[in-house]
């Protein structure tokens, strides 16, 4: 067995769905990365900026490397658990007529970064004994200061779409990356070609827009920028546009046709929490530090922190929220945290706009 081989035999016990190869050398992409900051595309991610030089260069990250292994682990669930109205109007409620709030499906797991990091420092161990290269090796996920979807496509992974993210012929859209930067020389796979054909579906699901161009994306409009990235308040032109969306958005990823050959991985299976994304906005809002911690202790939504959730809360109430929700806004527009009560005060004037007679 090739090292090569053995090394994706140990991917694949550790649970991965994909483990491709390429060269440690600087993305072509790196010129148009940086045109990209220059525009201010990247909106209030200053850390984007501020590690610019590294992502285009791997030998920044990690002097000395030769080669760059990719794996990738699929997050996809079977139709009948995922829910069939994304993409559309946002007026879900549940069976008791209570608002509801819909999370991007990444994020109905576990925190990923846990749960792959894990893995990916086993992975780097086991590549380090067994090339010989005393601890010679640096692993990320999603967290690193690298171009990961542009290497990812040059090692035959998948390919970046219109919509800016990656897209693979075997697990179409829904998969997470990880990444080891390694000085062993590892022969490099083919890399994939762009796939997307005439195709504009992403460009036209987009409910703000935010894409902008083919293979261009304006952060600044992004809603998964807006209710995960972005730390203040939540600009005017697209609170509406929102919906009912809390956390993260995934109507461009949903619109793509290459995921008719999406196929359920077995790592995440077992570290899903709500399937169906869809959450009780009246009872995050009423959840205090000390609540929100709790509820949220190991997932990916710990990190909007519980001012930037009930931000995002306010927000689908104020577009799905009827009278019911009214007092529950009244607390909230006194909470201590201003953008809390910011965001509160503005839902309770769409509801009442809604309920007012024409």
């Amino acid at each position: 067995m090739s090292l090569k081989d053995a090394i994706r035999s140990r991917a694949q016990e550790l649970g991965f769905d994909l483990c491709a190869f390429t060269s440690a050398a600087p993305p072509a992409s790196g010129p148009r990365f940086q045109e990209w900051i220059q525009g201010g595309n990247h909106g209030a991610m200053a850390y984007l900026e501020r590690n610019a030089a590294k992502r285009m260069d791997p030998q920044q990250v990690l002097p000395g490397a030769r080669s760059c292994v990719i794996v990738a682990v699929s997050y996809h669930q079977k139709p009948s658990i995922q829910d069939p109205c994304e993409g559309q109007a946002p007026n879900r409620r549940d069976a008791s007529h209570e608002p509801l709030g819909l999370v991007a499906r990444y994020a109905r797991f576990k925190d990923y970064h846990e749960i792959l990091g894990q893995r990916l420092e086993d992975l780097a161990r086991w590549m380090d004994a067994a090339t010989g290269m005393d601890s010679r090796s640096l692993w990320y996920v999603d967290t690193g200061p690298i171009l990961e979807r542009d290497l990812a496509q040059r090692a035959g992974i998948g390919f970046v779409g219109k919509h800016t993210n990656l897209i693979s012929r075997g697990l179409g859209n829904w998969f997470l990356l990880g990444e080891i930067l390694t000085c062993a020389v590892l022969e490099p796979d083919v890399p994939e070609k762009n796939r997307c054909g005439s195709c504009t579906r992403c460009l036209t699901a987009c409910p703000t827009q935010a894409i902008v161009a083919p293979f261009h994306l304006d952060a600044r409009r992004c809603i998964s920028y807006l209710t995960i990235e972005l730390k203040g308040s939540i600009p005017l032109e697209f609170r509406e546009a929102i919906g009912d969306r809390i956390f993260g958005c995934d109507d461009c990823l949903a619109a793509c046709p290459w995921n008719r050959f999406a196929r359920a991985g077995h790592l995440m299976r077992e570290q899903v929490g709500n399937p169906s994304g869809r959450e009780d906005l009246l009872e995050f809002l009423a959840l205090d530090e000390l609540g929100f911690r709790r509820r949220f202790q190991n997932t990916p939504l710990l990190r909007t922190k519980r001012r930037g959730l009930l931000r995002n809360v306010c927000v689908a109430l104020g577009n799905v929220g009827t009278a019911a929700a009214v007092p529950a806004l009244q607390r909230a527009a006194l909470d201590p945290e201003p953008l809390v009560a910011e965001h509160a005060q503005w839902a309770l004037a769409q509801i009442e706009k809604r309920s007012s007679p024409a």
